[in-house]
Parts: structure tokens; C-alpha cells; sequence
């Protein structure tokens, strides 16, 4: 027989017996019926058969889940182990923890980076924001950055990087990581901070904070509504984010290899605005220099956008973004210790597409008045 919708059909193949369970509820307990396979379906719901290959007849539980698309906000979102947003495990919905504070980032620019080797990659550069909640309330200061890369299987990758200035004036580096699956907008972000030790927001270092990245084009607003998520436990419908195997991942730490400086490739005279110390936080002792501008000259000739900073911890690292005058842009991340490594990230098809190929080096900053010269060489 076919079951109707909300039926549970057991079968009992062996005595051949038949029953069926009309307008099943999300959870039913059946109870003294011998059966070796169980058919369930539900209007709007997964269907599926099970074959017993063991049975207890007392208690049977059957539950069923929703198999909408739109389920996705209610299950746990597994990052691809290359981008594990501080939590590899999986990152429960944000809504499962408790509301704390909510950010709002205001974008004065979106660039179209194009398809680059990881993807297709847009960058908003931050002018200005606020975070607002019953524990903290501050600004969001001008030069942050969100990197949004959308991978070729449709699935999303975001990082954020902005400065935060409290009302009692500390400052706080948040770098937050997302991910979202193919088809759905909303990224699922994981916020991280570092706060003075010395300050009163070093709860902000223990606590585990999510959010749902959303962004308002009209607005030119990425509003985070920030939950802690410490007690929350994970859903246990998962989606795996899986990143396809024909491109390279983009990095979070910083990109390592050796080598001697060959031919000179491009140099940089950078704009700096005034050092914001964090001092002594949760991984030591992190010193902030934002980049205001500048200029470029050689193979790639242009400007520096007003974005990004030198986010100073053990060594050198740079994350900013280049505007040669040919209307491409260009992304960089210039760090180490010692010997300094830049990644490029430039449009695949375009003038620059040789930057992608990780074989440069750069030379240590050089300053000058009001920044730094910084010259980049092929690697031999």
C-alpha cells in the first residue's frame, strides 16, 4: 500500500504484516508491533526506509527532521578543515546562544576583485560602525576589511579584520572567519578578539561568539547580531562545507617558503596613520599600524587604498589592498618573521595574474616620512 502523507507504514516482511499509523507527529511511539522494516514519510519532511537489522518493539522512538533548503539555519555548519573558522568541530546556529551584542559595519566601498586562483573574491573596505550591548559599546574605526570569496562549488568563505575603540577608548582587533553553503547569502561568522588584559573586556577572550553575516547593499551596511554560544550544542542535522579539489585554498596564517631576492617586481611608498597598541592580549603582544595610502611604481603602477593596516604581533603582517591604474585590483598580505612574504591575490585573466603564483619575496620596510618603502623581487 502507499502511505499517505503524516503515515507511518511498518512492515513486517517475515509475517507478512501490514500496518499503518495515520497523522504521525514529529515524534511517535509505537509500541507491540513486530515489524522488520519501517517506512516513514511526512508532508514537507525527509522520507526514508529502515531495515531492522535489530529490533526492540517496547519504545520504538522515531523522530523526523525538516528537510527544507532553508533548514540550514538550524543545523551544525561543518568548515572545510583549510578554513576552519576557530571551530573545526562545527559551528552551531547563533540563535542557539544567547543575544550579546550586535555590530554594524559601514562600507564606503565594494571592489570586484574578479575570479582569482581561490575563487571569486569582492572586498568591502570599512569606513566606520558601531557595537553595541549591555557589556561593551564602542566604534568601529576607519580601514577595516571584509574579504568575501565565493568558491567555484558555490560555497562562501569570508574574513573580516577591523579595529574596535570602546567608549572607555580600549582597543580591540576582531579578525572574524565564515562560511556559508552553496545558495545561502547569510554567512555563519565566528568572531575573535583581542582585548587589552589589562582592560575589562577580556571576557571577550574566553566566551565563543557567532554570528549571521548580513549585507545590505542599499545600505552599504554588514550587520552582525552577535550570540555567545559557549553552553550551545551542536545540531545534529550537519552540513559539511567541502572546498573543491581543482583550486588552491586561500590561507589563514601566514604563507612560508625560502629563498634569495632576483629581479625587482614592483616597490611600495606606504601611508601610515598613527600606531593603535593593544599591548599585552591573548596572544601576545599585538601593535597596530593603519595604512592610509600611497603609491606603487614598476610592473604594477597605482595606488594604496585607504584600508587595512600592519596587524604587528611577532612579526610583520600586513593585510591591505592595491588599485593599479588600469581599474584592477589587487589584494595583499605581506608577513613573517625575518624573511617577509607576500601573497598576491589579483583577477585570473587580468595583467597581473602573475602575482598569483606565490614566487616572490619582499624586502623588510624602509621608512621615510609619514610610512614605509617596501620593494618586491622575483624569488630564485
Amino acid at each position: 500500500m502507499n502511505p499517505t502523507a503524516g503515515s507511518l507504514q511498518l512492515i513486517s516482511e517475515n509475517k507478512g504484516r501490514e500496518n499503518t499509523v495515520p497523522q504521525l507527529s514529529k515524534q511517535t511511539i509505537i509500541a507491540d508491533i513486530p515489524v522488520d522494516t519501517l517506512f516513514v514519510t511526512k508532508s514537507g519532511y525527509h522520507s526514508a526506509t529502515y531495515y531492522l537489522s535489530s529490533y526492540h518493539q517496547n519504545n520504538l522512538n522515531i523522530s523526523l527532521e525538516d528537510s527544507s533548503a532553508t533548514n540550514n539555519d538550524n543545523a551544525t555548519i561543518i568548515p572545510d578543515p583549510s578554513w576552519t573558522c576557530y571551530m573545526p568541530e562545527g559551528i552551531p546556529p547563533p540563535q542557539s546562544g544567547t543575544s550579546v551584542f550586535k555590530i554594524t559595519l559601514q562600507y564606503s566601498a565594494l571592489y570586484d576583485v574578479g575570479t582569482t586562483q581561490f575563487g571569486y573574491r569582492r572586498v568591502f573596505v570599512i569606513k566606520e560602525g558601531s557595537i553595541s550591548g549591555n557589556r561593551i559599546n564602542g566604534t568601529i574605526l576607519n580601514g577595516g576589511l571584509d574579504f568575501e570569496l565565493t568558491l567555484t562549488n558555490g560555497s562562501m568563505e569570508i574574513e573580516q579584520i577591523n579595529i574596535i575603540r570602546t567608549n572607555n577608548n580600549s582597543p580591540i582587533l576582531m579578525r572574524n572567519a565564515g562560511v556559508a553553503p552553496a545558495g545561502d547569502k547569510a554567512a555563519r561568522m565566528v568572531l575573535d578578539f583581542e582585548a587589552p588584559n589589562s582592560s575589562s573586556y577580556t571576557w571577550l577572550h574566553t566566551g565563543k561568539f557567532a554570528a549571521n553575516r548580513v549585507v545590505d547593499t542599499s545600505a552599504k551596511t554588514i550587520t552582525l547580531d552577535v550570540y555567545d554560544i559557549s553552553q550551545a550544542t551542536l545540531p545534529q542535522q550537519k552540513i559539511q562545507i567541502k572546498d573543491p579539489s581543482n583550486v588552491p585554498n586561500q590561507t589563514w596564517e601566514c604563507f612560508k617558503m625560502t629563498g634569495t631576492n632576483g629581479a625587482t617586481v614592483f616597490t611600495e611608498n606606504v601611508s601610515l596613520g598613527s600606531s593603535i597598541a593593544i599591548g599585552a592580549s591573548k596572544r601576545g603582544s599585538r601593535n597596530i599600524i593603519p595604512i592610509t595610502g600611497g603609491t606603487t611604481t614598476g610592473r604594477v603602477t597605482g595606488k594604496i587604498l585607504n584600508a587595512g593596516a600592519d596587524y604587528q604581533l611577532s612579526g610583520l603582517d600586513a593585510r591591505y589592498v592595491l588599485a593599479p591604474n588600469d581599474g584592477e585590483i589587487i589584494i595583499v598580505r605581506n608577513c613573517g618573521s625575518g624573511q617577509l612574504i607576500p601573497v598576491f591575490e589579483a583577477r585570473a585573466d587580468g595583467s597581473y595574474a602573475f602575482l598569483n603564483e606565490n614566487k616572490y619575496l619582499s624586502s623588510p620596510p624602509n621608512m621615510g616620512a609619514g610610512g614605509v618603502s617596501i620593494t618586491f623581487y622575483e624569488k630564485r
